[in-house]
């Protein structure tokens, strides 16, 4: 109907938003397809970083973004690319409590470490996280 759009606010209508919301990816390559070009190198490095720490487990798409599990299907990390950082993704205390302080600069939230676009990646410290995580899989797995 005509001024019920985005140029009815003002005039008494609610404002609509109007978006078309992509459908999330499917794949872990179709991920890194829809990046820009300047983010997918840092992307592919903490994907591949995860896979060295975590050679059997799988690969998916967890809520629209890269992600592993291990030990029967459990969740490991996900990682994800933003305008100005990098996250990973553990969803452990274990994780902070392990790393204490080599992790600290990076925690942004619980169960988020971010990493600033523009700066080298710390990959031995996304290691020792995969590493950790393996371990509390392991162990839940033995329940």
């Amino acid at each position: 109907m005509a001024g019920d759009g985005p140029e009815a606010v003002g005039k008494g209508r609610p404002h609509r938003r109007y978006h078309v919301a992509m459908a999330p990816p499917t794949s872990v390559e179709e991920y890194l397809a829809n990046l820009p070009e300047d983010r997918r190198n840092a992307v592919r490095q903490l994907r591949e970083t995860i896979r060295a720490a975590a050679p059997d487990a799988t690969e998916t798409i967890a809520y629209g973004m890269p992600a592993f599990r291990s030990h029967g299907g459990q969740f490991l990390v996900s990682f994800a690319a933003f305008k100005a950082h990098y996250s990973l993704f553990p969803a452990s205390g274990a994780v902070v409590e392990a790393l204490g302080d080599e992790i600290a600069p990076y925690l942004a939230g619980k169960g988020t470490i971010s990493f600033r676009a523009g700066e080298p990646l710390p990959l031995s410290t996304v290691s020792k996280v995969v590493k950790i995580r393996l371990a509390e899989n392991a162990a839940n797995d033995r329940r």
